[in-house]
């Protein structure tokens, strides 16, 4: 099967998180010649598929077969792909069935390896992620099996074709603060204590507040405030609480224990809850492993471009490989239109994803 007509059939299946929709089923007998381990926990699939070619390093290709819900404002039917203009519109075209397509098919073509060559695949990245890939790393785990290097094929390009990968992710701490006050009237304030004056106080010194000076792979981490409501939306009586809700996307020199120190620091004297949690910790891969190496060698090979290194963005899968101290890089085609009506890809963008790693797969 070709290229372009692989990446068809992927984008028809109907594979709304948690669902694969068959594709799991045509995956196994495309690569036919792989061995298979598949997982299946509360609804979400997961497969692993591996040869091992000879003694040497493993390498797998990781991502994910589930997409978000279309929604409205689509020009054509979402689950079935049309070419435009050298385009492929369908959901999924760019996260990240074009990346499946590409390593599938690079996988599959590859004649011979040094080592052992694989694939991971979830189908509930988009959602909650709790059986996904994680599941799948913990299996492999325990039976001795972890991979040596990590692709992910996440769209990571910014404006062309080859221009940027990432070699980590920023970690996602989350908060709710809860400033406790006195109800009242609004015309005796003395009489009550408001938690939108007290809170009003701290807010220069903390909204948009950079809590680290970054590095050279993490912009500084920075606290940013997503919502802050009080009152009962009346003119006459102040609010007996206040909650205020944040978000920091952390860089490796900032933990959650940071966070709330921070936050402490300028809540201290007054009567308040603080909730954290903390969906991705960050994660960075040495700019000098074969992986980063092979991969820029093979990105300016196939299309004569310096791609830069990012951790930008928001989490993925490769978090999961990341804290298990596996080297982990992302490269996929131009980030441009994932989860939006009308989402594309380039049939020239998918055709070099599929040359890079191929290229990839022969460095190794």
């Amino acid at each position: 099967m070709e290229l372009i007509a692989l990446f068809d059939k992927l984008l028809r299946y109907r594979s709304i998180t948690p669902e694969d929709d068959g594709a799991f089923d045509f995956i196994e007998g495309y690569l036919d010649g792989f061995e298979t381990i598949f997982m299946e926990n509360e609804g979400v699939k997961n497969l692993f598929l591996y040869q091992k070619f000879s003694e040497g390093p493993h390498l797998c290709f990781a991502g994910h077969i589930d997409v978000v819900p279309p929604g409205e404002g689509w020009e054509s039917d979402p689950f079935d792909p049309v070419h435009k203009e050298g385009k492929i519109y369908a959901r999924g075209a760019q996260d990240m069935k074009s990346g499946v397509a590409a390593f599938l098919k690079a996988c599959k073509d590859a004649g011979r390896f040094g080592g052992t060559l694989s694939v991971l695949l979830t189908s509930d990245e988009e959602g909650d992620a709790r059986h996904g890939t994680i599941e799948m790393i913990r299996k492999l785990e325990s039976i001795d099996f972890l991979p040596d290097y990590v692709v992910v094929a996440e769209p990571t390009c910014e404006e062309v074709f080859g221009d940027a990968i990432k070699i980590g992710r920023r970690g996602s701490i989350n908060g709710v603060i809860e400033k406790i006050g006195k109800q009242g009237h609004a015309a005796y304030p003395e009489k009550a204590i408001n938690p939108i004056h007290k809170v009003a106080q701290v807010l220069p010194h903390m909204a948009g507040a950079f809590l680290d000076e970054g590095d050279e792979n993490f912009a500084p981490s920075q606290f940013v405030i997503t919502d802050i409501r009080a009152g009962m939306e009346v003119t006459n009586v102040t609010p007996g609480r206040l909650k205020m809700m944040f978000n920091v996307r952390n860089s490796t020199k900032t933990s959650k224990e940071d966070v709330e120190a921070f936050v402490h620091k300028y809540f201290q004297e007054m009567d308040y809850t603080l909730v954290l949690s903390e969906s991705a910790k960050p994660f960075v891969t040495n700019r000098k492993s074969k992986v980063v190496q092979d991969m820029l060698a093979s990105i300016k090979d196939v299309t004569g471009r310096e791609a830069k290194l990012s951790t930008a963005g928001g989490t993925s899968d490769a978090r999961f490989f990341g804290a298990y101290g596996i080297d982990t890089v992302e490269f996929g085609v131009v980030n441009d239109t994932i989860h939006a009506p009308n989402e594309r890809t380039g049939e020239d963008e998918v055709e070099g994803l599929y040359r890079v790693f191929s290229e990839l797969i022969a460095r190794f």
